[in-house]
């Protein structure tokens, strides 16, 4: 790499119009980044519990989505888990792929497919649930009853706007 490159690298200049001020502002003030960054954190930490399992915090909580007496619409599932269909249909293959669940044409409606667990699917839930709670257990302490409660409820009302 030549040198005028790497000072360019370390050395660029702002652009009055969007000064390091704006970063900061929306660093400090964005739901969305926050929302984001907490996210990621939950995920990691949940994804690291179920590592032995083989089981990420999305599958578990899309094979928990299916743990219903009837299989939901696709339709349905990405409502639930606030997803676009393209990518809970992403999500899907990922579980069917490990039988954890089938996919079967709809008996009323062959353009539509029904998801299902399969045995190996619970089983694996089954595992992962005592996983979840502990792991739950373990965040909930950060927090009092009276904050935690506050949070559901605010991340309750983001997720229905």
């Amino acid at each position: 790499m030549d040198q005028n490159h790497t000072n360019s690298l370390v050395m660029t200049e702002m652009d009055p119009e969007l000064p390091i001020e704006t970063t900061v502002e929306v660093k400090d003030t964005c739901l969305c980044f926050r929302t984001q960054r907490a996210a990621r954190a939950l995920a990691r930490r949940f994804d690291q519990a179920f590592a032995p399992l083989g089981l990420t915090h999305g599958q578990f909580s899309l094979l928990m989505t299916l743990n219903q007496p009837q299989p939901p619409k696709l339709t349905h599932l990405a409502a639930f888990l606030g997803m676009d269909r393209t990518s809970v249909t992403a999500k899907l293959k990922a579980v069917v792929r490990n039988e954890w669940v089938t996919v079967e044409a709809d008996a009323n409606d062959r353009r539509n497919r029904n998801f299902s667990l399969t045995d190996a699917g619970r089983e694996i839930l089954k595992q992962a649930v005592p996983i979840w709670r502990r792991t739950h257990a373990e965040i909930e302490r950060g927090f009092t009853a009276s904050d935690l409660s506050e949070l559901k409820t605010s991340l309750d009302q983001l997720a229905a706007e």
